[in-house]
């Protein structure tokens, strides 16, 4: 959207600031800005940006939207996910005891300071999920390998430590030989150790509460299109002590007043959202993708469904060599494009990624379909077509430069 700046120029703020104008087909990625906030959320935010409010009075009233959409008994809104997490294990381990709040992380001395997980469930979303853990000054307890997960991995590894179990539902935990939800749970409150889902990319707001989980934690910014925040909700007690670690180690986690307003826009804007509308175009946008792509040597596609059966799809593109590329070779010549298209690009060195049509504007499906066609037949491949995938941080390491 164009609008006019201060000095009168119109120009968009990306134009400003030098950024790229990228097309995201990689999904709600952090990396990326998270998501497309929604027009009512815009509109929170920006009617409470100028004023003054009392900010727990605030988070109760978020408590009361938070609990209707999910089916908690209260609810809060906080940075992100990962800070949710934070705050739930930091919880379960003082309860409302606001002199061991202070104390965290470090001195732990009297309080339950164990979580377990399971070993398939460690997973990176940009940071290690047991950093979460040890922010609140808890200690990581892995049960069972990465491959499989027996009942008794998770039932002998509960000690008169254990504060809580973590559970996470994620397209980057081990999709096989894990413990489900239910069988975590059952395990776990026969002997009153609560469970704590990250649930960071879930559609479903109110199944994992119903499944028998204790706190669930959502992203506000991924598919439900917020600003960048966390969603904590579930059991009345937990979510107090949770909520209280704001006096403590979330005090660098605190969340501003535009993004719980946000939020609650952004939830609200759920229950009334389109979605069989959002699934046609998107399933017109894999159409149109897998129709460009056919008849192109080397090229294959399918169209997948969603690893933790939220309901939507992606097209995953197989990439083999008689294509002159390798996945991560045409992956790079589509971010370098103009446009530049980020793919998903997660799983390249297994010979293909994705691309997802949940965060497109309006057009930038066929732009998509005309860039793949475009790159795939023309005659010239880039010098690094089929370089191979490898993991590099130098480029993290030069920034800001």
């Amino acid at each position: 959207m164009k609008t006019y700046s201060a000095n009168g120029s119109n120009t968009t703020i990306r134009e400003r600031l030098g950024l790229r104008p990228i097309i995201n087909v990689s999904g709600t990625m952090t990396a990326l800005g998270a998501s497309i906030i929604v027009p009512e959320a815009i509109s929170a935010m920006a009617e409470i940006a100028s004023q003054w409010v009392e900010m727990d009075d605030l988070q109760r009233a978020a408590s009361t939207v938070v609990a209707r959409l999910t089916g908690g008994e209260a609810g809060f809104i906080t940075a992100c996910c990962a800070s949710g997490i934070t705050m739930a294990i930091a919880g379960a381990m003082t309860g409302t005891n606001l002199l061991a709040i202070e104390r965290l992380p470090d001195d732990t001395e009297g309080l339950k300071s164990e979580v377990i997980v399971q070993l398939g469930h460690i997973v990176n979303y940009g940071a290690p999920i047991d950093q979460s853990i040890r922010l609140a000054g808890a200690k990581t307890i892995p049960a069972g390998t990465v491959s499989v997960t027996q009942d008794y991995h998770v039932r002998d590894a509960i000690r008169d430590r254990t504060a809580a179990g973590l559970y996470v539902v994620a397209h980057h935990t081990v999709q096989y030989g894990m413990l489900s939800l239910e069988e975590f749970c059952e395990i776990c409150h026969a002997k009153d150790v609560p469970v704590i889902v990250d649930a960071a990319s879930e559609y479903d707001l109110r199944g994992f509460l119903a499944r028998g989980a204790d706190i669930v934690i959502y992203s506000g910014h991924k598919f439900l299109s917020g600003p960048t925040s966390g969603i904590v909700t579930g059991r009345k007690d937990l979510v107090r002590a949770a909520y209280l670690q704001n006096r403590g180690v979330a005090r660098a986690m605190k969340v501003g007043k535009e993004s719980i307003a946000g939020t609650m826009a952004a939830l609200e804007a759920w229950e009334k959202r389109d979605h069989a509308g959002i699934r046609q175009r998107e399933e017109a946008a894999l159409n149109l993708w897998k129709a460009a792509l056919q008849g192109i040597a080397g090229i294959g596609a399918e169209i997948i469904p969603d690893p933790t059966a939220n309901p939507l799809d992606r097209l995953q593109v197989f990439v083999r060599p008689e294509s002159r590329f390798s996945a991560a070779g045409l992956a790079s010549a589509l971010a370098a494009g103009s446009p530049p298209i980020i793919v998903r690009n997660h799983e390249v060195e297994r010979g293909h990624f994705f691309l997802d049509p949940c965060n497109l504007h309006p057009g930038e499906a066929e732009i998509v379909a005309e860039r793949l066609r475009a790159v795939l037949t023309a005659s010239e491949r880039p010098a690094d077509a089929l370089k191979e995938a490898r993991k590099v941080s130098s480029g993290a390491l030069r920034w800001p430069d």
